[in-house]
Parts: structure tokens; sequence; C-alpha cells
């Protein structure tokens, strides 16, 4: 029997009695059309019977129904509790609709379909992501041609890439400001300005209430929804925010009533601002003012070169130089929804015609808030159009407002499975600053304070010959998110910076000296603080001329090595690995003791040994030659002494028997 899974309070009262005050969904009806979701999701649960003390339980439907009527309830209850799943999202309330989303993904009625793949988006903004991934997958395999299966693919990767970060995280200290500037509803945006901190706020405001009239079963009540209305505005505050209870106060702009303003930022002087501007139901635009003995102008848009009502433009950003205003839109011309676009700002405060930042920027989903420093040539901006974290995340990106390097997710902490968005610096190399983020909250966003930090991985490359700094050579660094080199000087020092303790692996070469490649573990790396310092040296060769291997040694009269020998010619396996396209020649010799012949063939065969020892260790057989000499190449004498007096030299003959190598090839 097909069932259909229904939230209820866990309480003594079975389907007969399962009704709705009407009223109530009425009212949540009514909220959730007009977007006003915090109050919607307020009047579902009343609708439900959902308190804050409930116990909610699963209580299961057979498909034998009594009548109309209760196909009805059935039908109500669904919508409701998908309703205030939606309610509950929309909110950024993650954690109450992931629990009625867990529900509606019961449901048979393909209405709600979607449910599963907002379960799942539930789960990757609670840091659930091993489950989201599952979800999402639940979501592609049971909807293959819903189009929110391309996001669901891209959502999928982002929680992959969230698990990777969250094992590695960034040396990135984040911390949220303890002032009160984090008061009621959202605060976001921070600029700093000299002594003066300015942010924007929807923190409630002194203004009468909305009575709502609603019937119910006792007859008509009142219902205050806003006896406080969060309204956007701009606020400022001097810079001392190590203080929890400091002075905020509203920026004294002269503005018409019922507009919010949001996201200011100055020109280098301090003297004019820029902000966005909007009412309910109105698109947004950009605004500015002047300041005049201490005053602020009215302020006026900044002309149709940003604004238009056919399209929004918000979140202004102006360049330390003053030159340039980057802002945000949706207007044509663009490669997605909101893109970040740019326009020179003239000598007379006259802007130039908006030019878009390109599609290496710019994706077919939102990009927000950008922040470009003139100094680094970086831009960090936030989008959701990227694989990331979760919601927007911020990325950076190098170049000089036409051409751009591609943009890198700055990773976690810096970003979270929330929103994270609103950079702006506090020092010209743009390492301490201020972001914007919902990740300590349950709908809201908050500001914090970041500060990026670097681990340095340095030494000093010498000659293991001469013992003296090696000049010239060259030193890769490689992790799994880039490669880098660098050149030795005289100094022979090299030094590299990162932003996380991810497994990195060292390679120093150059000409005629034999490749090494040292290794760093997480494990090693998450040991040390801020830096790991070790010097290393490479050795010399010259192509064609042969290096002694000492202590070597074979079975007496045979061609098989000793195990002493055998670890020998395990120095050789590294040299091999590190230098991948150099092969070698394995030579043996021997002393006089036997005929020419027996000894040329005894060394073939021992110098065949040593190939043969290399092969089974992995080294491809193809750069690997073997050849004897016999006696033939004498480095010592055999013997020592003329005519009668002459006598053997065991020490000479000892030398003689001596296996080397020779590069052939580099």
């Amino acid at each position: 029997m097909k069932k259909i899974l229904l939230f209820l309070l866990l309480a003594p009262f079975g389907y007969a009695n399962a009704q709705y005050v009407v009223n109530y969904k009425r009212v949540a009806d009514t909220y959730f059309e007009n977007k006003d979701y915090y109050a919607a999701s307020t009047f579902y649960k009343k609708a439900l019977k959902i308190t804050g003390d409930s116990t909610l339980a699963l209580l299961p439907y057979g498909t034998e129904r009594k009548s109309a009527k209760d196909e009805k309830v059935i039908e109500d209850y669904e919508g409701s509790i998908y309703n205030l799943a939606e309610s509950s999202r929309l909110y950024r309330e993650f954690s109450e609709a992931e629990k009625y989303y867990a529900v509606a993904i019961t449901f048979t009625n393909t209405r709600y379909r979607k449910a599963q793949f907002y379960y799942a988006e539930c789960l990757r903004a609670n840091k659930k992501f091993t489950p989201a991934i599952d979800a999402f997958q639940v979501f592609i395999r049971k909807n293959p041609n819903d189009p929110l299966v391309k996001e669901a693919q891209k959502e999928i990767a982002s929680c992959k890439f969230a698990l990777e970060e969250m094992r590695f995280p960034r040396m990135v200290q984040v911390r949220k400001i303890a002032s009160n500037v984090n008061g009621l509803g959202s605060n976001y945006a921070p600029v700093k300005v000299g002594n003066d901190f300015y942010f924007t706020s929807s923190r409630p405001v002194a203004t009468a209430g909305k009575k709502d009239i609603m019937k119910t079963d006792a007859g008509e009540v009142q219902i205050s929804t806003k006896a406080n209305p969060f309204i956007n505005n701009l606020y400022t505050t001097k810079t001392d925010l190590g203080v929890a209870d400091i002075s905020v106060r509203m920026m004294d702009l002269n503005l018409p009533r019922n507009v919010e303003t949001a996201a200011a930022s100055f020109s280098p002087d301090g003297k004019r601002v820029y902000f966005t501007y909007w009412r309910e139901r109105e698109r947004y635009s950009i605004y500015t003012a002047t300041k005049m003995d201490d005053k602020w102008s009215d302020p006026v848009q900044v002309g149709l070169e940003i604004n238009s009502k056919d399209f929004n433009s918000s979140q202004p950003f102006v360049t330390a130089d003053g030159k340039y205003l980057l802002f945000s839109s949706d207007r044509s011309g663009g490669y997605g929804k909101f893109d970040l676009w740019y326009c020179t700002i003239r000598e007379d405060g006259t802007l130039g015609q908006a030019v878009n930042l390109g599609p290496t920027i710019n994706t077919e989903d939102d990009e927000r808030a950008p922040n470009y420093n003139t100094i680094t040539k970086k831009l960090l901006f936030s989008t959701d159009g990227r694989v990331g974290l979760g919601g927007m995340d911020f990325f950076e990106a190098e170049g000089d407002l036409i051409t751009w390097s591609e943009p890198k997710n700055l990773g976690y902490p810096f970003n979270s499975s929330k929103d994270d968005l609103y950079f702006t610096a506090t020092n010209e190399q743009g390492t301490r600053g201020y972001i914007s983020s919902d990740r300590e909250s349950s709908c809201c966003l908050e500001v914090f304070e970041v500060k990026k930090e670097s681990f340095n991985i340095s030494g000093i490359l010498t000659d293991c010959k001469t013992k003296l700094p090696l000049a010239g050579a060259t030193v890769t660094f490689s992790n799994a998110e880039s490669n880098k080199k660098v050149i030795t000087g005289v100094d022979g020092k090299y030094l590299f910076s990162v932003d996380s303790k991810r497994p990195v692996k060292l390679l120093f070469a150059k000409d005629n000296y034999f490749s090494i490649t040292k290794n760093y573990p997480y494990e090693e790396l998450a040991k040390a603080d801020t830096m790991i310092y070790k010097d290393y040296c490479i050795s010399p060769f010259k192509l064609g001329i042969p290096i002694a291997l000492d202590n070597v040694y074979y079975e007496f009269n045979s061609a098989e090595l000793t195990e002493p020998s055998k670890k020998v010619l395990d120095f050789l396996i590294p040299i091999m690995e590190d230098n991948p396209e150099m092969e070698i020649e394995l030579g043996s010799h021997t002393d006089n003791i036997g005929t020419d012949e027996y000894n040329l063939d005894l060394s073939n065969q021992r110098a065949k040994s040593c190939v043969d020892y290399l092969v089974s260790k992995g080294i491809s057989e193809s750069r690997l030659t073997s050849k004897g000499y016999g006696e033939s190449m004498p480095i010592a004498p055999n013997e020592i002494g003329k005519g009668k007096k002459k006598k053997d030299n065991p020490e000479g003959r000892a030398k003689n028997r001596r296996t080397e190598f020779k590069v052939t090839k580099k």
C-alpha cells in the first residue's frame, strides 16, 4: 500500500482530528506569495501546529480515503510543509528547511519533485557535504531532464571541493566583530575611511507596527508581524571595534521615506560617497552624495551610464586611486544574471561608459561586490557561478580591468558553506580586512575581520662537491593547486610562500647536475608553525665520464650481487626517478686474474646483473645499458715492481674490480 509521510505533532490525535485552523494557512500563503518568508514560515507552523517545544513525528496515511475532504486535508498538509521548507530556505534558515524538505522528498506528487534538490542544497549549507552529494545524485537520477541537473552537478563538484578544503584549510584568521556592529538583522558591506567605520544594517528601526487582521475560530484578531521593520540603511561608528558597546548611528543622508540604502564606497579623500539605493518593488540604482562642511548633500543618481529603469545596478566600489567605479548589474550585454562592470571617473566627477569585466570574470550566474586593489592588481569578488564551498564564494583574479587571470577560489575558512561577500581591505596589500558572511547565523549576514597568513618553505642550495652556494639552479615548487619556479642567485637561496599546508614537492635542477626531489607530506607541514627551513645540495656530473659505485661486490667467481651491493645500487634509484629523461650505462671491470676472454664475459654478466636489479625496482630497461670491460681499463696497477721484483698488488687489483655508471643522455 502506497504511503504518504506527513509531519505532525507527536500527540494523541488521529487522521479524523488532523485539521488546520484554515485562516492560518491562508495568511501564510499570502505572506509566501508576497515573499515575506519569515512571516510565512511563522504562520505555516501555526497552521501545522508546530511549536517551539513540539516533537514532530511521521504519520502514514493509506490510500483508502473516506471522502474528497480527506484528500483536501492531505493536499493542504503537503503544500504547507513544502512551503514551510521553501520559506525557511529562502529566509536562510537552512537547519529548519532541511527538516521539512526531508519530509517533502517523500511526497509522491510531482509538483514537489524539486524538494530533493533543495534538500541536498540545505545539507550542503549545513556542512553535511557527503550526504549532500548523495542527495544531489538522487535528484539527478530521478529528474535527468530537469534544468536543475546542471546546477546539481556543479553542487556535487562544490561539495567535493569543500571536503578537500576542510582537509587542508587556508592560513586565514577569521574573527567575528564582537561589538554591536553585529546587531539584529543583517550587517554587511563594511568599509573603513580614516577613523570612521561604515557598514550597512537592516537592524530594526523605531516605527509603528503593521497590524494584520486574521479570522480564527475564536473570531477576528490583530497580529503584529513587523513591529520594527527591517530596513537597510547605512550606519557609521568609530573604528575601535574591540569595544563591545560602541556608539552606532545612522549615516546622516537626507533620504525620502521608504528608501533603502546599502554598500557604501568612498572617493580617496572621503568627500564623495557612492551607494546602492532602492524602494520596495523597484530596481536597484547607484546614488552619490558629497560632503561639504561635514554635512552630506542630498543624494542624486550617478547617471544613465550606470542606472536605468530597465535593469539593476548595485554594490559600487571606487578604486583607491579614484579613477574607476566598479559595480554589479544585470544590464544587457553581460554574460549571465548579475555581471561585474566598470567605468572611468573623470576629474569633474562624471562617469564614462560602462564596460563589462569580461567572460574570464563573469559567469552565467551572479557576480557581486567587486573590490579591486590598484597596487596588487587583484580583484576580489563573490559569485555563485563557480565551484566553491557553497552559496556566494570569494574569488580572486589578477589583471588590469581588461585582461584577467583565471579566478581562484580563496578556500576555507575565507569562504564558508553559506554566503560570503563584501571584502574590504585595511592595508595596501589586501592581506587584512573585513568580510560579510552568514556562516554563524541562521539567517543574516554579519561582519568578520580577516587576516591572511602564509607558510614559508626556504633554504640554501649548494654544490655537493664544493659545498658552495649554487647559483643559476631552478627550484620548482608544486602541490595540488599550483606550480612555481625560482632561479637561485649567488647566495643559493630559495623561498616559497603558500597559504595552506597541502603536501608539497620541491625539485632542484641545474644543467650538468643530478636533479633531486624532496617531498613534504601534510604531517610534516602541520607540525611546523609558519615556516620550514632546509638546505640541500645537488651533485655535478659530466656526460660520458664514469662515476664509481664503491662497494659493489659479487659472490666469488660469480655475477650474483651480494645483499650489501644491492643497497649501494639503490643509490641510483632516486637519481633515475628525479631525472626521468636521463639514460645511463652500467659498466663492470675486473682485475687481471684469469684470461682476457673469461674476465670480459664475467664483467658483462656482472654489469647485466646491475641492470636487472634496477629494472626489478621499476626503472625502465630502455634507460639502462650494460657493458663489461674485463681487465682492459685498470685504474691502478695489478702488479708492482719490474722483472724478478714484480709482485702482486692486492690493493690495486681491488680498485680495478669495480662497477661504474656514466650518463649517456640527459
